[in-house]
């Protein structure tokens, strides 16, 4: 016999998809509307989860055989915090504010003029081999007036300000994200308990299984994108400083390294090319351009191959593997989206993404292929 159908069972599954979809789509207006707020609840939980090893030794720590209090253990582990993040600033900010007003105040005749022999040459080759008469072109012209169009002088000078207003602006972010911060570190779980009131019982597992992992995936790239960015600044600079380098120069061109190289294939590269600019226009008249290029190269492929071969080995015991096409395109839609700042998040977002697709849409073909190695 054929099954009959039930018009009023029918009926009612619809009308719980209708209500789960009404529902997803109310969360996600939230989300939208309220995303500053969400976003300095995230931010609070990635520093609380990225903290959660000194935590652990400040909770260990006895003095006179007493614990130190949840509430102390959390505000120390704040100030520590935000001392290796103003210390790093108070590092990086007179470097590239000094960096910027020299940019600001270059003298593009003087800076070609120091490089004229080798320009001169570059000049000969070119109009031999396109015949061009000397009255119709000359080289260091053209690259003067393509530099004055190209760069607004101006507008660099102005980025200091820009930058003093948008550190005004943050004040506000900042002290939300260390208050939450403050809390998720006292009370030992307390983002999880928000996640677990929003979500079914029927799924708590799969949220526990997801957050655990993720924490722990969290807290390894982090941590290990510290050191190895360090690492990596160090590497370069004290390269550099070996080969006559100013200081500022060196140190300058470390931390740009040091930043970019958490962006895995282009971030080598965008640090070299910015890297190759910056030592070509401020060692101007002390090296050739060929010898600087050399120099810096050098210095980045060297740093490139100790990370690759003994920091990353060191450092990350178990990495998530994913295909380095699916990598790159992640990034260069993380940095089509969010810019640089979203290609510096788009591997941890991806994996933790991937994190909760394992547990929860693993029933899907591409999410099996996508996850298969994590």
């Amino acid at each position: 016999m054929e099954q009959q159908l039930n018009p009023k069972s029918d009926t009612n599954k619809l009308a719980r998809y209708i209500l789960v979809i009404a529902a997803i789509a109310v969360v996600l207006f939230l989300v939208w509307y309220f995303v500053d707020i969400v976003a300095y609840i995230l931010a609070a939980a990635v520093i609380a989860v990225v903290s959660q090893p000194i935590a652990d030794r400040l909770r260990r720590l006895r003095i006179r055989q007493h614990k130190l209090p949840a509430w102390a253990v959390a505000l120390l582990t704040v100030l520590i915090d935000w001392g290796i993040i103003a210390l790093f600033f108070s590092l990086f900010i007179p470097l590239l504010s000094g960096k910027v007003s020299q940019l600001a105040n270059i003298d593009l005749n003087a800076l070609i003029g120091s490089y004229e022999a080798e320009l001169a040459q570059l000049e000969a080759f070119v109009r031999d081999y396109f015949s061009i008469e000397r009255e119709e072109w000359s080289l260091s012209s053209a690259l003067i007036g393509e530099l004055s169009t190209l760069i607004d002088w101006t507008q660099v000078n102005n980025v200091l300000t820009s930058t003093v207003s948008f550190v005004g602006s943050a004040v506000i972010a900042i002290f939300s994200v260390t208050f939450i911060t403050f809390y998720f570190l006292k009370e030992e779980g307390l983002f999880a308990k928000m996640i677990y009131a929003l979500t079914p019982n029927k799924y708590i597992d799969n949220i526990r299984r997801a957050l655990s992992s993720a924490t722990t995936l969290l807290t390894r790239y982090f941590v290990g994108i510290l050191c190895e960015s360090t690492l990596m600044m160090l590497i370069v600079s004290s390269i550099l400083l070996l080969f006559g380098f100013n200081a500022s120069d060196a140190f300058f061109s470390g931390i740009v390294v040091g930043v970019l190289n958490v962006i895995p294939y282009v971030g080598p590269w965008i640090g070299f090319a910015i890297c190759a600019i910056a030592s070509v226009t401020f060692t101007a008249g002390s090296w050739s351009v060929l010898a600087v290029l050399i120099i810096v190269a050098g210095a980045i492929a060297t740093a490139q191959m100790i990370d690759n071969f003994v920091l990353q080995p060191m450092l990350y015991s178990k990495q998530v593997n994913a295909h380095p096409l699916e990598i790159f395109i992640v990034i260069l839609i993380a940095g089509h989206v969010g810019g640089v700042l979203g290609m510096l998040l788009a591997i941890p977002s991806y994996n933790v993404i991937r994190v909760f697709a394992k547990e929860f849409l693993y029933n899907f073909k591409i999410v099996r292929e996508l996850t298969d190695n994590l």
